[in-house]
């Protein structure tokens, strides 16, 4: 791993360890992504514009970066591009994310909520559903390479 990238995850890191601190310290909430956009949605109610507000800034970020020329993890192969064409199509993506949407509801929470917020109020709730993500992750990949024949 090169110098710069590393840096940059560990930028990453502290940025989303912080702005969990301080959605905890100042609200009392927990930055799980998953609920935070399920209130948005679905909810009417005095916790609305804060929750848009932490939306925006997770894509601002990126946008940032974008408008002021800076190439710093994009995801697109071709560095003109902001994204790039989905390696699978756009069916399979569709029904990953469908998939993805209902493991955060059958979980009560994602990646964010308990990998980030759980682990670190040390929840046993948390550490046993961020323990299923990352090997549900791991046999997605071995299933995806090895048995579907794909390459990344």
């Amino acid at each position: 791993m090169e110098t710069l990238s590393a840096l940059q995850g560990l930028l990453g890191g502290v940025l989303i360890g912080l702005s969990a601190t301080l959605l905890m310290g100042l609200l009392g909430r927990i930055a799980g992504i998953s609920g935070i956009l399920s209130g948005v949605v679905f909810e009417r109610g005095v916790d609305r514009p804060w929750r848009f507000a932490f939306l925006l800034g997770l894509v601002s970020g990126p946008a940032l970066l974008i408008l002021a020329g800076l190439d710093w993890g994009n995801v697109a192969s071709d560095s003109e591009a902001m994204i790039g064409a989905p390696r699978r199509g756009l069916t399979t993506m569709l029904i990953a994310g469908l998939l993805v949407g209902l493991g955060t509801g059958l979980g009560s929470g994602c990646t964010s909520g308990h990998g980030v917020c759980g682990l670190a109020r040390l929840s046993r709730r948390s550490m046993a559903a961020t323990l299923v993500f990352v090997l549900v992750a791991m046999l997605t990949v071995f299933v995806s390479r090895h048995w579907l024949g794909g390459a990344s």
